[in-house]
């Protein structure tokens, strides 16, 4: 079962986001044009693509391993988190972790967008939580 996601193309070559094999879960990001991401900054890229989600569904910004493997490129905020009712421009925020300067071409694949339905939530206050192994054990506590 699929559901639509209205997309609006702020610029005439945006690419519409798309899987690139039929099973995968998250759908392409591309940049709008060339830019160069200076080695230890933060570049903001633009998509040119802006998307309206339904209520009840998030949007989540990932970086591509590709990316980050070769390059040492990622997102500074990931996962980004794109609620409903946010109906901008899907810009990403990417990091050079490299040493060199990095070149990023006009429709290079820059991250994934994963869509996930959602359900409203209410917090209930209790005394106490319920028993599990890991308790309270804290961080790496499963080895």
């Amino acid at each position: 079962m699929s559901k639509n996601i209205e997309i609006k193309l702020l610029d005439s070559s945006a690419v519409i986001p798309q899987k690139q094999h039929e099973d995968d879960i998250g759908y392409d990001l591309s940049s709008c044009g060339e830019l160069i991401l200076p080695c230890k900054k933060v570049t903001l890229v633009s998509t040119g693509v802006a998307i309206s989600l339904p209520t009840g569904i998030a949007g989540f910004v990932l970086p591509r391993s590709g990316l980050a493997s070769k390059h040492l490129i990622t997102l500074i905020n990931t996962p980004g988190l794109i609620d409903p009712g946010y109906t901008g421009e899907l810009k990403i925020p990417l990091i050079n972790h490299g040493e060199n300067d990095y070149t990023v071409k006009k429709h290079e694949r820059i991250a994934q967008l994963i869509i996930l339905k959602t359900e409203a939530i209410l917090f209930q206050v209790v005394d106490e939580l319920q028993s599990t192994d890991r308790a309270t054990n804290g961080f790496g506590s499963t080895g």
